[in-house]
């Protein structure tokens, strides 16, 4: 594996419409990933699945997920939360100004 530098908080100059993913670790069990959200939400209906665990942070902006019971949870700027494998959330609310800016981990 070779070194590579970045800056987490680039963003480009023009946001598309559909969030960004970018992988920046994957080795073995590990996704390390940066996902900028300009107000996308997960699709009325839809649930993430997930095989793995997730942790996340929000670094920049805000986010809100959902849960399959109808709960809630506002994550601003600095907070984290794990999700545990096969938990069904969604994303119900991302901020545009500033994106939201999530660094995950699957695991």
């Amino acid at each position: 594996m070779s070194s590579k530098a970045g800056n987490i908080f680039e963003l480009p100059e023009q946001l598309p419409s559909e969030e960004l993913f970018e992988a920046l670790l994957e080795h073995e069990k590990i996704l390390i990933e940066k996902v900028v959200s300009s107000g996308q939400v997960t699709p009325t209906g839809e649930w993430y699945d997930q095989e793995r665990d997730e942790w996340l942070i929000v670094l920049q902006g805000e986010g809100e997920l959902g849960y399959e019971d109808g709960s809630r949870i506002k994550l601003n700027q600095g907070d984290y939360l794990f999700i545990p494998a096969r938990q069904k959330h969604r994303v119900e609310y991302t901020s545009t100004e500033p994106p939201c800016i999530w660094l995950t981990l699957f695991f």
